[in-house]
């Protein structure tokens, strides 16, 4: 397992959309997927997608385990969302891709899924709470959709324009260390 570089809006890779992954899951996925979860873990976050280390492929790692639970890692290749509920539920959000920015997300509050698990068998299975925003979340990254795409456009550009500046300054800072 490694840890990958995580990508940091704006860089154009993100509005990259994902390609399902064709075929059964094989070795190479499942080294991506614990890859994905290391780096995940790492950052620390919650929930990763493929693009956000610069493969444009349809996983998902998640853990939605708190600090004092065990570990309780999970896999999704090829993603779908089958139903949505009307019913919406407000979530501060955050993401690894758009680091310190943190704003409420409306989504729906309830999803039913289909996708594939690190073992290659084919799941279906309803999601509400924090499991139906982040796979929601998650999913939005294979449609190069960031979650600040869901904000309005005066807070999407003050959002972004924190991440160049931040950007900005940790280039000159590197610039003054050689």
């Amino acid at each position: 397992m490694a840890i990958r570089p995580i990508l940091i809006a704006p860089d154009p890779r993100l509005k990259e959309k994902s390609k399902p992954v064709e075929g059964p899951v094989t070795d190479a996925h499942r080294r991506l997927m614990d890859d994905m979860l290391e780096t995940m873990y790492e950052a620390p976050g919650i929930g990763l997608a493929a693009i956000q280390v610069g493969e444009p492929v349809r996983i998902i790692v998640m853990d939605l385990a708190r600090d004092d639970e065990p570990k309780a890692p999970r896999f999704f290749v090829n993603p779908e969302i089958l139903w949505k509920s009307e019913e919406t539920a407000p979530y501060e959000e955050g993401c690894l891709s758009v680091p310190d920015i943190y704003d409420d997300v409306e989504r729906p509050a309830r999803v039913k899924l289909r996708y594939i698990n690190y073992a290659g068998e084919t799941i279906e299975e309803d999601a509400d709470g924090l499991y139906a925003v982040c796979i929601q979340h998650e999913m939005d990254h294979l449609e190069g959709v960031l979650f600040i795409d869901h904000l309005s456009r005066l807070k999407k550009e003050k959002a972004l324009s924190k991440l160049k500046k931040a950007r900005k300054a940790a280039e000159d800072n590197k610039e003054h260390r050689l």
